[in-house]
């Protein structure tokens, strides 16, 4: 700390080198990009140690898990028996004299600070070798002098560089230097949900005095974070509305009425019931934004048709964003197919009134590309379906009145404002998502869309079974999967086998091509633990073998197991026009067996296809077997679905396997999904391209705080739309979702 640094000379943007030594300050920027006072200030205990409930040794049980202070007497490193790698042997004794014996495993990594001499809280689970007490590999944090008389001990997240103690050390050193900071959450906000000030808030939580210190402390920072984001999307909601869009109320006799009239289906409720909030809003100036999610199969595409016939019925256009060039072209031609002659206008056979639709992709060859340019510029086409090639600068649109993004997950907030910027008036934005989001997701992620839930399936649509096939357990099923497959095929039906990668990456060929040998039928393709395997680790900690691929599970199969079959291969990097090929032959019932990645996750809408084998299924998100198990089931023939993993009984991966085949809800699975995973990866979408203030927001947690914070953030936005009056609120926002994308949300308000 430099000499002349006093309290008042810092604040929260004051650079830490020269106040927490430079050796502390290059480790606190290197290891965690912490480089300013609230950097570090905002770098929370991950968990503290109440001194009042430590466990003493002489009163521990085995199997229970214990907390306890103590003192290293010896630390011997030596080889271990039958492993590769060194044991670390340690005696630790506490303040009552009783001793106890710590075992860690690959010692040489610990020896450096376990050594006798160092007090410490150790944590873990109280087992017994030998007739003797022991921790395994228990956690420890370093104790300093301060740390000593201290009713709670705070543990921060660290890094092999800088430990706990030293994060807790620069922590009090510059909250002793530092003057309260301005509170950003307005005064009467504070006492009307009766939270502490910001200063005490942030002193509290790196120095508690009582549970009820951590408490408060905790829930007013999670209203910095919520506030920050909720903030930010109502400046984004904000930013929508500022340019009026043109009103598309229904018309009597048009387009959309010729459509339902000649619907060889009745609507769903939920289809009523969604299509008649989309229409309402279409009927107005102010821009629609509205997230329309539903479960596999609910019907979503039909509503989405709905609205455009809609705008086209007002004399606009309508464009449809599908992420992949499969499901564009899939998209393209499902649109043809509801709307038959009324979608064929300047065809022979057209309909008296009818639209247009041309698909919009990067692989189109020149003639073609000029000519659907040509077709958007001009409106001869009603619809326009492509993928990211529609934002490009080089597509334009006679009138554009309403885009449909399909998969917004697929598609980032830049990408779907590209198409919103174009022309005077704003066009409506209707964004789909076949992945169920439960309520605090949608409302944290996507919260400046107005959000409607599709329930219910169309009539027509059959159940679908679905199984885990443990292959750890009774590797012998294996054969029955393929009997299985020729069973549905054998009945006139089609199946899909999906595989986690392409294959034929570089360096790992030879590995798969050992394991899935075609002239090798004894090969068990459960097997995980041959020298030759370079996949991720097991749970248990154990070496797998790489994910199951297209390019080597394609070959095995034709050439045994479903030899005679008709098989095609589908995966992202065959060329487009290729990609296209495969879907027409199998959609025309020309091919038995498609084995794909997950190209066909969304979107394939295949009548005939009866089941799918799912290989290496722990390798893929909950959410992503849900919907893949969609694509079958979609006819009047009851479809099959497995899901094959050598994971054993007992593991995470088998619990969401479990989860899967117990329940055909893709909602309660969206609940147990964010349960499962770390809620970082959904709140990656706010953070994407800048480091991020979310460190104690919980989506499932806070659902609470979320709903109010986006009620209070609306009002002070539709009070203030660029938080002129509000400085400290809009540097919340850039402190909480990162410079870049507060800029952008301001420069668009």
């Amino acid at each position: 700390m430099s000499d002349g640094a006093q309290a008042g000379d810092i604040d929260l943007d004051t650079r830490l080198l020269g106040l927490v030594g430079g050796t502390a300050a290059n480790a606190l920027a290197g290891s965690l990009e912490i480089h300013t006072v609230g950097d570090l200030v905002r770098h929370y205990p991950r968990r503290y140690v109440d001194r009042d409930r430590l466990t003493d040794i002489a009163g521990l049980v085995p199997g229970e898990h214990a907390t306890l202070v103590a003192q290293v007497e010896t630390a011997t490193l030596r080889p271990m028996r039958h492993r590769r790698g060194k044991i670390l042997q340690v005696v630790i004794r506490d303040e009552k004299g009783a001793q106890l014996d710590c075992t860690f495993f690959n010692g040489q990594k610990v020896q450096h600070s376990v050594q006798p001499g160092m007090r410490a809280v150790f944590a873990g689970k109280v087992g017994m070798f030998k007739t003797r007490l022991q921790l395994t590999h228990p956690q420890y944090e370093v104790l300093d002098e301060a740390d000593e008389v201290r009713p709670f001990l705070s543990v921060y997240p660290a890094t092999g560089k800088i430990q706990s103690q030293d994060i807790a050390r620069c922590a009090r050193q510059v909250l002793d230097l530092l003057d309260d900071p301005t509170d950003p959450l307005p005064g009467s906000l504070r006492e009307r949900e009766g939270l502490p000030e910001l200063g005490r808030a942030l002193r509290r939580i790196h120095v508690p005095a009582s549970e009820s210190d951590i408490h408060a402390a905790r829930h007013r920072l999670v209203w910095d974070e919520a506030m920050g984001v909720q903030l930010a999307l109502a400046l984004r909601r904000q930013a929508t509305v500022s340019r009026p869009a043109a009103a598309c109320p229904p018309r009597a006799g048009g387009l959309l009425d010729a459509f339902d009239a000649n619907l060889p289906f009745t609507l769903t409720d939920g289809q009523h019931a969604v299509g008649a909030e989309v229409a309402a809003d279409l009927g107005h100036e102010h821009p629609m934004n509205r997230l329309v999610q539903g479960d596999v199969g609910a019907g979503k595409t039909i509503v989405a048709l709905r609205a455009m016939l809609q705008v086209l019925d007002s004399g606009r256009q309508a464009a449809m964003l599908a992420p992949t060039e499969v499901l564009a072209a899939q998209h393209a031609r499902s649109l043809r197919a509801m709307l038959g002659p009324l979608g064929q206008a300047g065809e022979l056979g057209a309909a008296e009134q009818s639209t247009a639709i041309t698909l919009v992709t990067g692989s189109l060859g020149a003639k073609a590309k000029r000519q659907a340019l040509l077709d958007a510029q001009s409106g001869a086409a009603g619809i326009v379906v492509g993928t990211h090639a529609l934002i490009q600068d080089t597509v334009g649109f006679a009138d554009l009145g309403l885009v449909v993004v399909d998969e917004q997950h697929r598609f980032g907030v830049e990408q779907r404002d590209a198409l919103r910027g174009r022309g005077e008036l704003a066009p409506h934005m209707l964004v789909m998502t076949a992945t169920p989001i439960p309520r605090t997701v949608a409302m944290t992620v996507y919260g400046d869309l107005e959000i409607s839930a599709l329930h219910g399936l169309p009539g027509g649509r059959s159940p679908i079974a679905t199984s885990v096939v443990p292959l750890a357990e009774h590797p012998m099923w294996f054969s029955r999967i393929w009997q299985r497959v020729r069973e549905e095929v054998e009945a006139g039906h089609q199946c899909y086998v999906v595989c986690p990668r392409v294959g034929g990456e570089e360096g790992k060929v030879e590995q798969d091509a050992v394991l899935l040998d075609v002239d090798e039928p004894d090969v068990d393709w459960s097997a995980g633990g041959s020298d030759l395997d370079a996949g991720a680790d097991s749970e248990e900690g154990e070496k797998r073998r790489p994910p199951l691929a297209v390019l080597d599970v394609a070959p095995r199969l034709s050439g045994g197991e479903l030899a005679g079959l008709r098989m095609g291969i589908l995966h992202g990097k065959l060329p487009p026009d290729e990609k296209d090929a495969v879907m027409r032959s199998f959609e025309r019932g020309e091919l038995d067996v498609l084995i794909a990645t997950t190209v066909i996750e969304v979107g394939v809408d295949v009548p005939n296809a009866t089941a799918m084998v799912l290989l290496d299924a722990d390798r893929f998100g909950l959410s992503q077997l849900h919907q893949l198990r969609g694509r079958v089931g979609r006819g009047s023939a009851p479809g099959v679905c497995l899901l094959v993993t050598d994971m054993p009984a007992a593991t995470t991966a088998r619990e969401r396997l479990d989860a899967v085949a117990g329940t055909t809800d893709g909602f309660e699975l969206a609940r147990l999904d964010l349960e499962l995973r770390r809620e970082g990866d959904v709140l990656g979408a706010l953070q994407a391209g800048a480091r991020s203030g979310l460190r104690l927001l919980s989506l499932l947690r806070h659902e609470e705080v979320i709903r109010k914070a986006q009620v209070y953030a609306q009002d002070l936005v539709g009070k203030d739309p660029g938080l002129a009056g509000h400085p400290g609120l809009a540097a919340l926002v850039g402190e909480t979702v990162g410079d870049e994308e507060r800029a952008a949300y301001l420069d668009k308000a």
